[in-house]
């Protein structure tokens, strides 16, 4: 089974303008993101998406492949899916460009299930340790059912009791796995459906299209870039983890 990791970065950023070249600790954030895809995978495998010139200039530069994307993407799956016709791969790994300091493992992970054939649409989670990540409004919330298909996926603090209070909880790690065919359906749904739009969350689409998502377990080391403290928050974790 052929696989292709894909890195989208899109310049534009409402939450946090050009955000893919962002320096974390003296390193733009896209290249750190593909310095951890290379840990798992060759240069071969990789490439990164998008319709920005800056961003594909410090790709080149670094080594990386890169592809040029429609600019009208409504989300980083969308720019995967721009890329069915142009690559030959029976699944698309999408890691967001956003995950400086993802564990390679992770993707590891992600290939070895995703090379099973058994689900068309993989997705990672890890546990919620503290009140703080369950009532963030940047961090997607998952629910699964017990054989790990994903039930619902949310910004709001789920699952939460009457007293809206935190007991256990997951949330999601952007590391994402679609077949052809998943993404070609996916890719055939021009507008955002109904959910995606109100929660913002893209994984959501699948659901709605009645394709199921298989949640697996990764690790708790990712931090997601989404506002300028997480930028802090990502140095302070290369620092208490000496990351290069």
């Amino acid at each position: 089974m052929k696989y292709i990791v894909v890195i989208p970065a899109r310049y534009e950023s409402s939450r946090l303008p050009g955000k893919p070249l962002i320096k974390i600790a003296g390193v733009p954030m896209i290249e750190r993101t593909y310095r951890q895809c290379l840990k798992a995978v060759p240069n071969t495998q990789i490439v990164i998406a998008t319709d920005d010139d800056r961003i594909k200039d410090h790709g080149e530069a670094i080594g990386a492949n890169v592809v040029m994307t429609p600019s009208d993407c409504k989300t980083g799956t969308d720019r995967v899916a721009s890329l069915l016709d142009s690559l030959d791969a029976d699944v698309f790994i999408n890691v967001q460009g956003d995950e400086p300091i993802f564990d390679p493992k992770d993707l590891s992970d992600m290939i070895a299930e995703a090379e099973k054939g058994e689900h068309g649409v993989v997705n990672g989670y890890s546990p919620i340790t503290d009140e703080d990540q369950f009532r963030s409004r940047t961090i997607p919330k998952v629910v699964f059912g017990n054989d790990g298909t994903l039930m619902y996926m949310s910004r709001s603090p789920i699952p939460s009791n009457k007293q809206m209070e935190f007991k256990k909880a997951w949330r999601q790690i952007c590391v994402y796995s679609f077949s052809r065919k998943a993404l070609e359906l996916f890719r055939s749904q021009k507008e955002k459906t109904t959910l995606e739009e109100i929660e913002d969350i893209e994984i959501l689409r699948f659901c709605e299209l009645g394709i199921p998502v298989k949640m697996i377990p990764l690790s708790d080391h990712s931090i997601a870039v989404d506002v300028p403290e997480d930028v802090l928050r990502v140095e302070k974790a290369i620092r208490d983890r000496n990351l290069n």
